[in-house]
């Protein structure tokens, strides 16, 4: 008899203290502060009947409440005005808090929402070293650099557990990690994942972390991301941080978002990990998501 993936993974998230339901979500921006201002850019998308709602926990992430037409091609996305970027993603930079004049690492960028938000957040100052490892997701992140008008990006083709090779020490680090996806972005996920797959995937998050780790200054913020519900690929990294590196976790206080879990499938973890956020999909109109906050000791 064949396996129903989609009844495993519900069972699953049962078994996690959710209840399942399916999840249609909105479309989301963020404006581009680096090129427009927010207040013109809503004034000047009014005039062609598109209604921005601003999203109360992110600093320029707007619902696009009204469109007769896709704003993704449009002249103003052409200009750079604005990223089209869903409002989970929008979260890990936040928790970054990139400053100005910093040196940063974002060792996953592909394709280039984040590393150019690093960048609006920098106002263009500073240095951020962005790896990407496949040729036809680098060009989509290049692409991305030079349309939001970015400048203090370096770009590099290569894998993130070379970081090393730079002989750098990096004040803060991204690790918005490669991972299973969900099914919020993916209509046909339940159809091409199993929990038995996963343990690839958290193999290769692990090897991520641990080099992204090694370069990251004493003190320094490195901040872990994905956009999967599985708890392999979140809290359960995050007890394998814990457990075997000299780090500790920073409470993330946006005041949105469910707990880090501290209880996965009948195993306790440590309790420092509800400083961790998780977006459920049911509870939060947006695809699934996991923030760490890692301060290195």
């Amino acid at each position: 008899m064949k396996i129903n993936n989609k009844q495993v993974f519900i069972q699953r998230y049962r078994k996690l203290g959710q209840e399942f339901k399916e999840v249609k979500i909105k479309h989301a921006l963020r404006i581009n502060t680096l090129k427009i201002s927010e207040d013109y850019l809503i004034s000047r998308l009014a005039k062609i009947n598109v209604k921005l709602r601003k999203i109360s926990y992110l600093r320029n992430g707007y619902w696009i409440d009204k469109s007769r037409f896709s704003v993704g091609a449009i002249t103003e996305f052409l200009l750079g005005y604005y990223y089209m970027q869903e409002p989970a993603s929008q979260v890990a930079v936040q928790v970054l808090d990139p400053k100005e004049n910093e040196t940063i690492l974002d060792a996953c960028a592909a394709p280039g929402g984040k590393t150019t938000q690093i960048a609006q957040y920098m106002n263009n100052t500073g240095r951020i070293i962005a790896i990407e490892k496949t040729k036809p997701r680098i060009k989509s992140l290049c692409s991305n650099i030079e349309r939001m008008g970015v400048t203090n990006v370096e770009a590099f083709l290569g894998d993130a557990m070379n970081c090393y090779k730079f002989g750098l020490e990096f004040d803060k680090i991204l690790v918005d990690a490669p991972c299973s996806g969900n099914f919020v972005m993916d209509e046909r996920w339940f159809e091409k994942r199993n929990p038995d797959t996963l343990k690839l995937i958290t193999d290769e998050q692990k090897k991520i972390l641990k080099a992204c780790l090694k370069v990251l200054k004493k003190d320094g913020i490195l901040v872990y991301s994905t956009c999967s519900s599985e708890p392999e690929e979140n809290e359960l990294n995050i007890q394998w941080l814990l457990d075997n590196f000299d780090v500790k976790l920073e409470q993330i206080d946006l005041g949105v978002g469910s707990p880090g879990l501290t209880e996965v499938f009948g195993k306790e973890l440590n309790p420092e990990i509800a400083k961790c956020i998780r977006f459920w999909p049911w509870k939060m109109g947006t695809q699934s998501f996991f923030v760490a906050k890692v301060r290195k000791c």
